[in-house]
């Protein structure tokens, strides 16, 4: 969040139309999604730490969701609007990890 601030740009997953720059270093490097990425850790460690293997399901879902619902739409908004760029970061770095 701190990197987007930074950067001056939205960080409002909700509305990917309103960033104004793309924000590709620090933890941006490694992962196109560290906050989701934490998030998925989250519930894995949670998940753990209750010694529940349900949490593995819902961590799929999770996955799942997150993919089809917000990555993928996030994606496509910010190809339209960084075009060329946003594809050759997508290229250098994975979705997730």
């Amino acid at each position: 969040m701190v990197q987007f601030f930074g950067s001056k740009t939205s960080i409002d997953p909700r509305t990917p139309t309103k960033v104004s720059k793309l924000v590709t270093g620090g933890l941006y490097q490694y992962s196109r999604n560290p906050m989701y990425l934490a998030l998925l850790l989250l519930l894995l460690g949670w998940g753990l730490y209750l010694g529940n293997a349900f949490n593995t399901l819902l961590a799929a879902g999770f996955v799942y969701y997150m993919n089809t619902f917000q990555i993928i739409p996030e994606e496509e908004a910010l190809t339209n609007m960084f075009g060329k760029e946003y594809q050759k970061y997508c290229v250098m770095v994975r979705r997730w990890f």
